[in-house]
């Protein structure tokens, strides 16, 4: 199964044990694949229609009356649009609405520059105590959805909806906040999060290992908190982090990385990730060539680094 209908299954499992599961859509029932919950539990689904602010304002009240209500639209509006609402409404207030942004970064291909949130994770980081999910395929997602359900505040959850992969067999277990490690090496971490780019980290240590070059790959499924511990265990091991994200470099896992090392372990740095531009209009091969994002494309920077800094 893809990102979205593990994520609708999961709903329909957790919400056929607990009552207070309920779902709210800005009219994105096909593009995520809840008609089956709706079909399932009619009386806890909610289509608000485009009104994306509205959405997130009637989950907080939802949440406020003892529902876990799950808000969900593109990750464009999610953040740019609903702001304000989940910022105040929801955290600010202490609720516990689950937001749900869809197709971020590149994944949201042919809906283009205005569909395309390359800037989510800044605008959402900085909100106090927010939990922000970000899992690189459907088994992590699988992994962390009843976690995400009985965090007890707000979860910003930042998956695209039809992605089918395998990063991780069916059944591992995911803790939020604590990373996961993917593969060893003592040359250099290559830190990357969510279904773009923890893959093009596994390929890029592959290209890596052909130039002699050993490195480990953490996959930071929880952006905030992040997992300072284990950061900072692997820059003492390799002298060197690269973070790798779908985000505009600025404020996302690359920011998230840079501040953990500045306070607990300073280390040499290279962040790589889209870079002071806008979205566009494009299938996700160009994009991510045009970006930078891919394992051929990192791999250009990251030599160069990694030979500065011997």
């Amino acid at each position: 199964m893809g990102m979205r209908e593990t994520y609708t299954q999961e709903l329909i499992r957790l919400a056929e044990k607990d009552p207070r599961i309920c779902v709210l859509d800005a009219d994105l029932q096909v593009g995520h694949a809840t008609k089956p919950f709706q079909n399932r539990f009619p009386d806890r689904y909610f289509n608000v229609g485009v009104a994306e602010a509205n959405m997130v304002g009637i989950a907080a009240g939802l949440s406020a009356g003892g529902k876990i209500p799950f808000a969900e639209t593109f990750g464009c509006f999610a953040a740019r649009r609903a702001f304000d609402q989940f910022f105040l409404s929801g955290n600010y207030a202490r609720q516990h609405v689950k937001l749900l942004g869809s197709d971020p970064g590149v994944t949201a291909e042919y809906n283009g520059g205005t569909h395309m949130p390359l800037e989510d994770l800044a605008m959402m980081r900085v909100i106090p105590n927010l939990v922000i999910v970000s899992p690189a395929d459907p088994a992590a997602l699988k992994g962390l959805m009843e976690q995400i359900a009985y965090h007890p505040g707000c979860v910003y959850l930042r998956m695209p909806r039809k992605a089918e992969q395998t990063v991780y067999p069916d059944g591992t277990e995911f803790t939020l906040g604590k990373a996961k490690v993917l593969r060893e090496g003592k040359d250099v971490t290559l830190a990357a999060t969510g279904f773009v780019m923890v893959p093009q980290a596994l390929k890029t240590a592959e290209l890596l290992a052909a130039r002699g070059i050993e490195a480990s790959v953490l996959d930071f499924h929880t952006i905030k908190p992040l997992d300072h511990e284990l950061l900072a265990e692997y820059a003492r091991r390799t002298g060197r982090v690269v973070t790798m994200e779908n985000h505009q470099i600025i404020g996302g896992l690359g920011g998230a990385v840079a501040e953990s090392l500045g306070a607990h372990e300073p280390t040499p740095l290279l962040r790589l990730g889209v870079d002071e531009r806008f979205g566009q209009v494009g299938t996700i091969d160009f994009l991510m060539d045009d970006y930078g994002l891919t394992a051929e494309r990192m791999i250009e920077k990251i030599v160069p680094f990694l030979e500065k800094r011997r």
